[in-house]
């Protein structure tokens, strides 16, 4: 049978799709503008989860599915055309890139943990085994936040640089989803997963620039601009947030964990690992030529 990974050309989706190849597995690799030719093994449909006539020829003959949340309250899929197109077609099993944001008392007040907690709840109603994956901080965030400032200028502009994140390697989230995927065990788990060290954002640029060989400087800001800065790259709304999260982490050791390690059997990734795996994404201006880019297809954005 087959596996259906949904955003297979994004920051986690696409090491499930490699990681579900290495196991073995029949991966259909969907994505809006599948890449040619990666890897011949891999079944490249394109398919738009904002599209629900796109979806059953999609999942046809599969009974498998790595399925990602929302965090742009801008862009909702319809979940419940999904999930009712996901169980006509004979998908048993799902598993859920969801978010931590989920289990905040007042997700009802804010767009994006509702959301997510909506596909969750509509997941458990379909009767599919469901394992659903709740990430705090991505490591690829920061990419987000500060590769063009690194790339253009040598800098990042923090409102806070002493307040401290569990970064979490996508690797790691795209490890626990292959295992919950061919790995019995799983089914109706709920997995929340931080970074096993608690790092200042300062320390995060350091790794940065020393995974790039060259120190970079952080320039503080207000919150105010803080906010428009990360708003450049993200939706106001996630803005707003991101930036309260630092005011109230500012000098506070986040929470860490061991799930990966747990489940996988293998040691998480550092943040200073993932610097080194990333290093080129902040190494070259944004205008050179042949600069290496991160397509915006299906990408997931935390």
């Amino acid at each position: 049978m087959v596996v259906v990974v949904f955003g297979a050309r994004g920051n986690v989706g696409r090491h499930v799709a490699d990681g579900l190849l290495a196991a073995g597995e029949q991966v259909r690799a969907v994505s809006r503008t599948p890449a040619a030719g990666r890897t011949p093994e891999l079944e490249a449909v394109a398919a738009d989860l904002e599209r629900p006539e796109t979806l059953p020829a999609t999942l046809e003959g599969a009974d498998k599915m790595f399925l990602y949340g929302m965090l742009d309250p801008q862009k909702p899929y319809d979940i419940e055309k999904v999930v009712a197109t996901a169980t006509a077609a004979g998908i048993r099993q799902v598993v859920l890139l969801s978010s931590v944001s989920v289990l905040d008392p007042d997700a009802g007040h804010h767009p994006v943990p509702r959301l997510n907690r909506t596909i969750e709840q509509a997941v458990q109603r379909s009767g599919m085994d469901w394992t659903f994956l709740r990430p705090g901080t991505f490591a690829t965030n920061t990419r987000t936040w500060w590769a063009e400032s690194i790339r253009n200028d040598n800098v990042v502009r923090l409102p806070y640089p002493l307040a401290q994140s569990a970064p979490v390697h996508e690797k790691d989230i795209a490890a626990l989803a292959v295992t919950a995927l061919t790995e019995p065990g799983h089914s109706h788990q709920t997995y929340t997963i931080y970074g096993a060290e608690s790092l200042t954002l300062q320390r995060q640029v350091e790794h940065i620039g020393k995974a790039i060989d060259r120190p970079i400087r952080i320039e503080h800001i207000s919150d105010e601009q803080a906010r428009a800065e990360v708003a450049r790259t993200m939706h106001p709304v996630v803005a707003e947030a991101i930036v309260s999260q630092w005011a109230a982490a500012n000098g506070v050791p986040a929470l860490t964990s061991v799930i990966a390690e747990k489940i996988t059997g293998r040691p998480a990734h550092t943040y200073a690992q993932w610097a080194v795996d990333h290093a080129d994404d902040f190494r070259q201006p944004v205008d050179r030529p042949g600069n290496v880019t991160t397509s915006s297809d299906d990408k997931d954005p935390r």
